[in-house]
């Protein structure tokens, strides 16, 4: 009887998960072609960078709004109503074209993952016995549907146009209603907390860093960069680096779970930054594709470890916001970063621009070992 209370967390972790991994792929998807096909959407290169910005941006303002909401309403209300507009933001994507018809679909889906990721990372961390394994299994169910979607995306748009890949992925996230149905009904059991301004701790600074470099620059780049090289196979090579992060969180992630409880999530946080820094300083000097593969199975080792911290240092009622938090700081990151890639990446010397990135995301990742 006592392992009831954890095989729930547990099913409903796996069940949130789901839902999310079915949720995103048209969102990665757009990060692979976007930046390549601007053109094709009726899009500059420096309005591609604002779309793929936008539903980070929203998130920022958003956030507290779709916490409220989770509060009132609970997981399986937040998610069912995430994955119909998922569905309706990916068809957006596969018939519409044009900034402002495609912004609409983009601060949409920003609203609609703000719900699908609370609800994911706090029935992964709902107990603190066991929150980094959850995490880290939760990562690699999210994981397998982009890792899928990613490289027959990439064949698509190389051989017929980079639209019609989206209306598959419209259905995929349709689907994902009937699983989300299966999550807790009621409130979400967050409490509400007074509203003040508070400076930015180091783990605050390393989302942001996190979100600038890694989900903003190199991901834009990758794609901008591979063109240079290879102008007729990049989209694939791209979609095949990208799709690899992914493998990489299926396969890595849980284990990095297991790892993080017992030698610590903070230690391999800033192990795994500092080394990432190194392989983006070799990706901006030119060894494209060997660094990039490098940086993206770095990155998906990353991702399982802030939720845990998070839940170590926030206990009780303060997680759920501090998660929230420590995404908001990811987004403003992650929201700045495609908009600096559109604008510095055909006027700036690639080391240059990767060398200062690789610094802060590794000075960001020590400062988090040093304060708390």
């Amino acid at each position: 009887m006592s392992d009831a209370p954890a095989q729930t967390t547990d099913k409903n972790s796996r069940y949130a998960s789901l839902v999310l991994g079915m949720s995103l792929p048209a969102d990665t998807v757009l990060y692979l072609v976007l930046p390549l096909y601007a053109a094709q959407f009726g899009l500059t290169l420096a309005e591609a960078g604002i779309l793929l910005a936008a539903n980070r941006l929203v998130r920022i303002a958003g956030y507290s709004t779709v916490a409220r909401l989770y509060a009132k309403h609970g997981d399986r209300a937040a998610c069912m109503l995430a994955a119909a507009v998922a569905s309706v933001c990916a068809l957006g994507y596969a018939t519409c074209s044009g900034f402002w018809a495609l912004l609409v679909f983009r601060l949409l889906w920003g609203l609609s993952y703000a719900a699908l990721n609370l609800s994911t990372q706090s029935l992964a961390t709902a107990e603190l016995a066991g929150a980094a394994r959850r995490t880290g299994q939760s990562r690699a169910l999210i994981a397998l549907g982009p890792m899928l979607a990613l490289p027959l995306s990439a064949i698509s748009a190389e051989h017929y146009n980079p639209h019609i890949f989206f209306l598959l992925l419209a259905a995929v996230a349709l689907c994902a209603v009937p699983i989300a149905r299966r999550l807790p009904s009621g409130q979400g059991h967050i409490k509400p907390r007074e509203q003040r301004f508070r400076l930015p701790g180091a783990l605050d600074i390393w989302s942001f860093v996190e979100g600038l470099v890694l989900d903003g620059l190199f991901i834009v780049g990758l794609s901008f960069l591979g063109h240079s090289i290879a102008p007729t196979g990049a989209v694939v090579i791209a979609g095949l680096l990208l799709a690899l992060r992914y493998l990489a969180e299926i396969l890595l992630s849980p284990v990095g779970g297991q790892v993080a409880e017992k030698y610590g999530a903070e230690r391999m946080l800033v192990t795994l930054s500092v080394t990432t820094s190194v392989a983006l300083v070799g990706f901006g000097a030119g060894w494209l594709w060997a660094c990039a593969a490098a940086v993206v199975v770095l990155r998906a080792l990353q991702l399982p470890l802030i939720a845990p911290i998070v839940a170590q240092r926030y206990p009780g009622p303060q997680r759920v916001h501090a998660l929230a938090t420590r995404a908001i700081w990811r987004d403003i990151g992650a929201g700045v970063g495609p908009m600096m890639a559109g604008v510095l990446l055909p006027v700036t010397s690639s080391l240059l621009l990767y060398s200062v990135a690789a610094a802060c995301l590794a000075t960001s990742a020590l400062a988090c070992r040093s304060r708390q």
